[in-house]
């Protein structure tokens, strides 16, 4: 009752999975993944059981196609059962049981592992792998959503929409380099999960990334910028001139109530983003 994708990214090792079908919080039961170990797609009829077991079985060193196997010898619904797991190396399996519900199937490649079930048909496995394919050097997010888009625009899930999940791991990817857990987004129940999803990563991406770039304001910028920090009473009055500490003072307590601490630099530099942010978020105020 469910499509889905299991990628790495080769240049960094990201792991991660995105999914989408006409089911209740789907996110809930089907994505795992651990940095450094590997990624699994538990569904159709689904073994919550195969994401934990999966990933300790891979960070033992077996590989998916040995996982695969095992799983197929222990379950004895494995009829029912549907599965793709990546690992770390980039070694890769998908699995549909014989009792999955029609159409049924999937693709694997180094890197990917495509599946999914109740499907309108074999085309949204194939658009799934042309978008994979051709999002490649794309962050792993991005592409994963990319391949998940294009699944869902050629059918999806027969029955139709409801929710839809990301999960991607990468080694100090998580927030403040502190966590491997990165993009964690889901929508539950929604009319257009996979477009909610698109939306809440556009958010994480604005909220979390770090800067690429950045630039000391220009004077009309930096009177712009003191000028709202008053409006939002962030301070009373702030000198004129360069960048000074009450600026930054202000300015950060302003990135703090906006969530923007990520994209923070001290010292007069500015992350063009977050400006862009500000300007659109404040424009009218002003």
């Amino acid at each position: 009752m469910t499509f889905s994708i299991v990628g790495r990214d080769p240049a960094t090792g990201d792991l991660g999975v995105a999914v989408a079908s006409k089911f209740l919080a789907v996110g809930a039961l089907v994505p795992f993944a651990r940095a450094g170990v590997g990624a699994v797609a538990t569904q159709s009829y689904v073994n919550p059981n195969y994401g934990p077991d999966g990933l300790r079985l891979l960070a033992e060193g077996r590989s998916p196609q040995e996982v695969a196997a095992e799983f197929r010898r222990t379950d004895p619904d494995i009829a029912q059962r549907q599965f793709g797991l990546v690992g770390a190396d980039g070694r890769s399996v998908t699995f549909s049981g014989e009792g999955c519900h029609a159409w049924a199937g999937g693709f694997a490649a180094p890197d990917v592992a495509i599946q999914g079930n109740i499907l309108t048909g074999p085309e949204v496995v194939g658009a799934m792998r042309g978008a994979w394919e051709g999002a490649e050097g794309q962050p792993l997010p991005r592409r994963l959503l990319a391949a998940l888009r294009a699944g869902d625009a050629a059918g999806g899930d027969r029955r139709g929409r409801q929710s839809a999940a990301l999960l991607c791991v990468g080694p100090g990817r998580g927030y403040g380099g502190l966590t491997d857990d990165w993009v964690n987004l889901r929508a539950d129940d929604h009319p257009d999960p996979c477009g909610e999803l698109e939306r809440l990563l556009g958010i994480h991406d604005l909220l979390f990334g770090r800067p690429e770039t950045t630039r000391e304001l220009t004077g009309d910028e930096l009177e712009w910028l003191r000028a709202l920090l008053i409006v939002e009473d962030y301070a009373t009055s702030l000198p004129a001139g360069p960048w000074d500490p009450e600026t930054e003072a202000a300015a950060w307590a302003l990135f703090g109530t906006e969530n923007l601490e990520e994209r923070w630099v001290p010292g007069g530099q500015f992350d063009p983003v977050a400006l862009a942010y500000l300007r659109e978020r404040f424009g009218e105020k002003l």
